[in-house]
């Protein structure tokens, strides 16, 4: 459509079809979510425009370019909305700042945001770290501070190493940090020890000074403490909130404000190895081919108090972090191990959540009591599954596998996504060591408690949602557009295709799957839809859980270990006015969920999401320090290996049955140029087609496991080189890269391929713009 020659303005834009930039621009700027109307109004459309204007924004969204649906368009890419940023500069006196965990699929640099700042927290200096709320202006990015974060130990931790020169130096324990730093201050430690240290000077290449000694680096409880040094996980109460959890452990339990579930056979299936148990389960057949069932989950609430000293630390720490030789718990273990874990034949205080399951599996009634529980008994999982395979199960263990397979029944017809995520569990022997790394076996005792969780979290969500009352939804957002297009160029490398006209739901990923028998090519999709899932993540708007196929979700049953589910713990005693216990002396009001709370659901739920996240990460970078230490005594043999990743600089696989990511660099494949084929995942040997693709399985040599940093290095075997299983015969994309002449009659490589290894050459996507 031509533009208008008069050059006629609305709303201060040009009338007229827009084109992609002004689109972009518009949606930069727009200060509230704009859909297909609010464009349409901006530049002044009508008419057959508006259908001009609808096929332009289908195009964007085939192309990437923005995301959202026809009520809200957003541009694609970026910044997230609320995430940690690490000061890295200070111009002019305005701080600015870069996301502090960037790792793109493209490779791009991170973005630099302004940061501005509020009167109300402190002067901003290069290194800090802030929670903040980011936005894209036609400026470029902002940054919002909600809050000032701890500062972080990262690369601060590591082994004192002495040069031939007598020069002391910290070698780092984290694999992203590559230099090590000079000491300036031994404080007493010794060459080949585990120290934290701190720098001497605002600049990353001061020296450092060391502040405490750890000791042996490869001692067991070693792992734990470096990730827990690294993310800058609390460790240490306050005194304030000693005091207070010592005094609300001594609350009576008053029989006039509870129900009494005592002579309830209620049972808690937990892991043999368990550190607290926060629920416990309960059903009995209706006599209409139905159950009813109680899901008790301990009442934390009533110890913990809005406003106390002991709620604003377990709001900061959000979450409990479980490692394998410890836990680094979100409330102090006179709580968290003692009085509120629910332990066979011991009173304690619950929050019951009262089920009715339909003969369909449907969860058709449900209501809320603050009840004593005395557990009929705490089991593991595997010692239940026993009971039940052998048919020689007590009546309560039995009701509650029949009303499960109702449960089972509904699942499945929801039809949820199902991956197969295995679980590394490593055994460590009373001294502590590594007894055994394996994947954790899956039971049915595991899916039996799995369901009724999920059937209480649902009830939970629903009962707040019947009051009006506010909920912290565990939401799981529908892939996004972009993702959805990776997966389709993806898919169609191997022959397969995803149509983007329909509705995506779980069970769009679930028959994608089950449509391919060849295992091998099974683990490879499976990979690939999995990096199509958005990260979970807690907020006070609802939109739903993907993954669980779910309109309605919040996390209920763990308020020992997630302070999400103490905020809707006291959500229900508020929205149901459940009973409130006495004021006791020196310990704040038992109230339901306080005025500020409400008031600022928003930010709790950003920063405990937060939390999750370092958790999350804390957790896997120990495990991948366990297993590189029980793998460092097997480098030079061979495994049986998946490849799980491929990059321009060579490829990662991980030892089949054990997990362990190593890295086989594209330097250490021979003197063939290895083409980088983006879209299929692959290095593809130019002259050979010798091909390493995601999924591939193939044998390879252990060259180095390093505990210190969890990393590892394989190698392929000199004798057998090629992948010894394929995904099929498809053949590779023909593609080829044409080299510039430069001003000799040689050849060098294009501008895309600088910082890349000499012997691989990049075949991928442009960046689009």
């Amino acid at each position: 459509m031509a533009v208008m020659n008069d050059k006629k303005k609305y709303h201060g834009r040009p009338q007229g079809l827009p084109s992609q930039t002004a689109i972009l621009e518009f949606l930069q700027t727009s200060p509230t979510p704009a859909g297909k109307r609010e464009i349409a109004k901006a530049f002044g459309l009508k008419g057959q425009e508006k259908i001009a204007l609808k096929k332009r924004l289908k195009d964007m969204a085939e192309e990437g370019l923005i995301d959202g649906k026809r009520t809200a368009y957003h541009q694609m890419g970026g910044v997230p909305k609320v995430t940690v940023l690490k000061i890295v500069d200070i111009d002019e006196g305005e701080p600015v700042a870069e996301p502090e965990n960037w790792e793109p699929d493209d490779g791009s640099k991170p973005p630099r945001l302004r940061v501005i700042e509020k009167k109300k927290l402190p002067a901003l200096k290069r290194g800090d770290r802030i929670l903040a709320r980011t936005e894209e202006t036609a400026r470029g990015w902002t940054a919002h501070p909600m809050k000032k974060l701890p500062a972080r130990t990262e690369g601060l931790m590591g082994v004192v190493e002495i040069d031939k020169a007598g020069k002391a130096w910290l070698a780092p324990v984290d694999k992203r940090v590559r230099s090590s730093a000079p000491i300036s201050d031994l404080g007493g430690a010794e060459a080949g020890e585990l120290v934290l240290a701190e720098r001497t000077g605002k600049s990353e290449r001061s020296g450092v000074k060391v502040i405490e000694v750890i000791g042996d680096p490869l001692a067991p409880k070693s792992f734990s403490l470096i990730a827990i040094a690294k993310h800058g996980i609390p460790i240490i109460f306050p005194d304030e909130a000693v005091s207070e959890a010592k005094l609300a452990a001594k609350l009576p339990l008053s029989d006039d404000h509870r129900e009494d579930l005592r002579e309830v056979p209620i049972v808690a299936i937990d892991p043999a190895d368990a550190r607290d148990h926060d629920d416990a389960i309960w059903a009995e057949p209706d006599g209409e081919g139905g159950f009813n069932a109680i899901v008790a989950i301990a009442d934390v609430s009533f110890y913990v108090r809005p406003g106390g000293a002991l709620d604003k630390e377990a709001r900061k720490r959000g979450n409990s972090v479980y490692f394998p030789d410890r836990v680094v718990p979100m409330l102090p273990e006179v709580l968290s191990a003692d009085v509120c874990s629910l332990v066979e034949g011991a009173d304690r205080a619950a929050m019951a959540c009262h089920l009715h399951i339909s003969p369909e599996g449907k969860i058709t009634k449900w209501r809320f009591t603050r009840a004593t529980v005395r557990l009929a008994s705490n089991i593991a999982y595997e010692d239940a599954q026993k009971a039940i395979d052998a048919s020689d199960a007590p009546d309560h263990l039995t009701h509650l596998w029949d009303a499960w397979k109702l449960l089972a029944k509904a699942r499945h017809d929801r039809d949820p996504l199902e991956l197969e995520l295995p679980e590394r569990q490593v055994r460590l022997n009373d001294a502590g060591q590594i007894e055994e790394i394996a994947i954790r076996e899956r039971l049915d005792a595991h899916r039996v408690v799995e369901d009724f969780m999920i059937a209480a979290n649902v009830a939970a969500a629903k009962a707040l949602e019947a009051k009006t009352a506010p909920v912290v939804y565990r939401i799981h957002e529908t892939p996004s557009r972009e993702k959805l297009i990776n997966l389709r160029e993806y898919l169609a490398t191997q022959g397969r295709k995803l149509a983007m006209g329909q509705v995506v739901t779980p069970g769009l990923f679930n028959r994608l799957l089950k449509d391919i028998s060849d295992e091998a090519e099974k683990a490879l999709v499976m990979e690939a839809v999995l990096r199509t899932q958005m990260q979970a993540y807690y907020g006070p708007a609802n939109a739903g859980h993907f993954g669980l196929s779910l309109g309605s979700y919040a996390h209920f049953t763990s308020p020992i270990r997630r302070y999400a589910d103490l905020l809707v713990h006291r959500a229900l005693v508020d929205a149901y006015k459940l009973e409130q216990p006495k004021p006791a002396d020196d310990l704040p009001e038992a109230t339901g969920l306080a005025d500020r709370d409400r008031q600022s659901l928003q930010q709790i739920t950003d920063a405990i999401s937060q939390t999750e996240r370092r958790a999350m990460e804390a957790e896997r970078d120990t495990i991948d320090r366990y297993v590189a230490a029980w793998l460092s005594h097997r480098v030079g043999e061979t495994f049986e290996t998946r490849i799980t990743g491929v990059q321009g600089f060579g490829f990662f696989a991980t030892i089949l049955g054990l997990g362990g990511d190593g890295l086989v660099p594209v330097s250490t494949l021979g003197r063939e140029y290895f083409r980088y084929d983006d879209a299929a995942h692959a290095l593809i040997g130019e002259h050979t087609g010798t091909r390493y693709a995601s999924g591939d399985r193939l044998k390879l040599k252990l060259a180095e496991a390093n505990p210190l940093t969890g990393a590892l290095k394989f190698e392929v075997p000199d004798t057998d080189g090629a992948p010894i299983e394929k995904r099929g015969n498809r053949p590779a994309p023909k593609v080829k890269v044409k080299p510039k002449p430069n001003a000799s009659g040689g050849q060098t490589r294009s501008q895309g391929q600088r910082g890349r290894p000499a012997n691989v050459r990049h075949q991928g996507r442009k960046k689009k713009r």
